[in-house]
């Protein structure tokens, strides 16, 4: 299964299952905190990795137990069948 949500330039960006187990499993501090991974894609600032163009960083702050912390989520942009696929690779707290 597969939920998607779009960024502020109208990009169409999922989330996998295995992407999520693998952001709340390696990333402690990320569970229950969906809602905002999905907020940070949708209108949080977007950088792109200067070495791999199709790497795309997006980041927006949240509260942390009183501490104001950013949630950086990696998205790659990708191409299948002549269609975007663009998929988030993993998240975490920074």
């Amino acid at each position: 299964m597969r939920e998607e949500v779009q960024d502020r330039y109208g990009n169409t960006i999922y989330v996998t299952d295995e992407r999520w187990q693998h952001i709340f499993t390696s990333h402690h501090q990320l569970r229950g905190r969906r809602h905002e991974i999905l907020s940070t894609i949708r209108s949080g600032k977007r950088s792109r990795d200067p070495s791999l163009l199709d790497k795309f960083y997006y980041a927006k702050p949240f509260l942390f137990k009183g501490r104001l912390k950013l949630i950086e989520v990696v998205v790659l942009f990708r191409w299948r069948n002549n269609q975007p696929n663009n998929f988030v690779l993993t998240a975490y707290p920074r």
